[in-house]
């Protein structure tokens, strides 16, 4: 198979439409009028976080079971020490191909890479998978990816997912032996996790995605959801680099009819 980068890259942003051509002093005064809502936006950003901070907390069992890669562990043992603990959801669909896994959350967890900031200001950030951890392991693995990964027993999807559905994130709090929920959030709630993404609303042509408010001609090629946001020729994304660097996308399950690199 043809893996390297150029065949997942996409050349279909091309367009003749562009932004009006102004002298610099005319764009500066619409790029202050743009300033001063981006500053509110930033404010009652400042002011959502403070009433987070404010929100009640639930009780959960610190010995809930999860498995990582020396067995058993409890809950309270994935804060590592630290008092305060982000988790991540990851969709799993056993037995499959590392090529139809979740693109989504595929696309969430690649840009989780530095964890230091987080444990400086005492909090650990851990991947809840909604799989086996041998299988899905491999997947972190061929991913590239080094975040503390654990996988979810059926037993324990009660008190941890509790009928929330895709990309779950959730912050918990450790007092003592205790442990509690403080935070959770889903659908576009976790794009804090993507960069990405705000970085191409700094763009001109933004998202390039059918749903957003551009001006007519501007290229909008991508869908919002699934493969039609996060998918390339049948895979998600970013496991395209993987492949054309030599990695393994073998999971161990006998439904891999994906390839095998060395």
């Amino acid at each position: 198979m043809n893996t390297p980068d150029h065949q997942y890259s996409t050349t279909n942003s091309d367009t003749s439409a562009l932004p009006p051509v102004v002298d610099r002093a005319t764009w500066q005064k619409e790029r202050h009028k743009l300033l001063a809502r981006e500053k509110a936006h930033t404010r009652e950003g400042d002011a959502i976080a403070a009433a987070r901070r404010r929100l009640p907390m639930v009780e959960v069992d610190p010995k809930t079971q999860l498995l990582g890669p020396h067995g058993p562990v409890t809950l309270l043992e994935v804060f590592e020490g630290r008092r305060l603990l982000i988790a991540y959801f990851h969709m799993w669909h056993t037995g499959q191909p590392a090529s139809a896994q979740c693109e989504g959350c595929t696309f969430s967890n690649s840009q989780v890479r530095e964890l230091s900031y987080l444990h400086s200001r005492d909090v650990t950030y851990a991947t809840f998978c909604e799989g086996p951890y041998k299988e899905s392991s491999r997947y972190r693995d061929f991913m590239g990816w080094n975040v503390p990964w654990y996988s979810v027993p059926q037993e324990s999807e009660g008190a941890l997912i509790a009928d929330r559905h895709f990309g779950i994130l959730v912050s918990y709090l450790r007092d003592g032996d205790r442990v509690f929920e403080t935070y959770w959030t889903t659908g576009r709630g976790n794009e804090v996790m993507a960069p990405s993404y705000g970085l191409l609303d700094m763009t001109v042509y933004g998202r390039q995605e059918t749903w957003e408010d551009s001006p007519e001609g501007w290229p909008q090629h991508w869908g919002s959801v699934g493969c039609e946001a996060f998918r390339t020729d049948g895979r998600p994304t970013p496991q395209w680099s993987r492949l054309a660097a030599g990695y393994s996308d073998d999971l161990g399950t006998d439904a891999n009819d994906g390839p095998h690199q060395p």
